[in-house]
């Protein structure tokens, strides 16, 4: 199994790649489980200073003026393992670690977004989300005994191109969202969403297609 992480060192992410065999599992770092979707202990050494480091970065973009777009960008490229171009975020944002989290052209998010990224977000380009919205790669087990062992898996988020959510969602660890999708306020996402449809409810389900339909009333706007 191939992964890719990236591991705390002082101040720099050391990015580094391992193939990993079952039968020598126990060679592999936290680091590595966590990367690989495997239980890892949470409490694995530099975590908290990432963790802190993020936190500090959420601090400062979250009580920047309005106006400091500059400051704003460049924070959001130090925190992010990946941006486009063009990208507009509104505060307040809260992350993780910021480094698995990456960004596609013409990235838009509204306040009070929530990323909880022990392992990867990905958005493609085109992404519209609404206010209080949150994204979850965390997933701890439902046996108690476990739980308080710190034990926890991270399993990615993907979200394709073109796609827009409504205030209030949610997407749970392991979810696939592919391209030109409408998800509708309020949606608790807990399983993968396919290309061209709209889908919304809790929990979230395919209604319909997007259709040449949907064009027209802004198709007869524009025409006037």
């Amino acid at each position: 199994m191939q992964t890719v992480f990236k591991q705390w060192r002082g101040k720099k992410y050391i990015r580094r790649i391992s193939f990993i065999d079952p039968e020598e599992m126990f060679f592999v770092t936290e680091q590595e489980k966590c990367a690989c979707g495997l239980p890892y202990d949470t409490l694995f050494a530099g975590r908290e200073e990432a963790h802190l480091a993020c936190a500090d970065l959420c601090y400062d973009y979250n009580h920047t003026r309005p106006s400091d777009l500059a400051a704003r960008e460049a924070i959001i490229r130090t925190l992010f393992g990946k941006t486009g171009a063009r990208f507009y975020i509104e505060p307040n944002l809260f992350c993780g670690f910021g480094f698995n989290i990456e960004i596609g052209e013409n990235f838009f998010m509204n306040n009070n977004g929530v990323l909880v990224d022990p392992g990867k977000i990905i958005f493609g380009d085109n992404v519209f989300i609404g206010p209080n919205c949150s994204f979850y790669t965390a997933l701890h087990p439902l046996d108690a005994a476990l739980r308080n062992q710190n034990l926890e898996i991270a399993l990615p988020i993907h979200v394709g191109s073109d796609v827009w959510f409504g205030g209030n969602c949610v997407v749970l660890p392991g979810v696939t969202i592919g391209s030109n999708v409408v998800i509708g306020a309020g949606s608790l996402v807990n399983h993968d969403i396919p290309d061209g449809v709209v889908a919304f409810g809790n929990p979230c389900k395919v209604r319909r297609a997007i259709t040449s339909a949907d064009r027209e009333p802004y198709s007869r706007h524009l025409a006037d």
